[in-house]
């Protein structure tokens, strides 16, 4: 299984795409500070729930988030809990 992610800034969007379909999104809006993303949704169509695609998606989201040198506040959920869960991404929250 070949999973990717895909991130259109113009669209302030995260896919990741699994053989090309996208199986995972999250959105997030930038701050006026150009550093601060707020993650504001996550989502996984339910044909692709129960995979752990939206997991992947966050890690690998957080993971360009840290080589970019910004930093994020999570108001979704799913992204609040994922950071919570794992501590090696605490360095992100603003």
């Amino acid at each position: 299984m070949d999973l990717t992610l895909e991130h259109d800034e113009t669209a302030h969007r995260y896919q990741l795409l699994r053989n090309g379909t996208p199986v995972s999104l999250a959105d997030y809006r930038e701050l006026d500070d150009g550093r601060t993303l707020v993650f504001h949704h996550t989502l996984t169509p339910v044909e692709f729930r129960g995979n752990g695609y939206a997991e992947a998606l966050v890690a690998r989201a957080l993971d360009d988030v840290r080589a970019s040198g910004r930093k994020v506040v999570p108001t979704c959920w799913f992204v609040a809990d994922f950071l919570d869960l794992h501590p090696e991404y605490q360095d992100l929250r603003a």
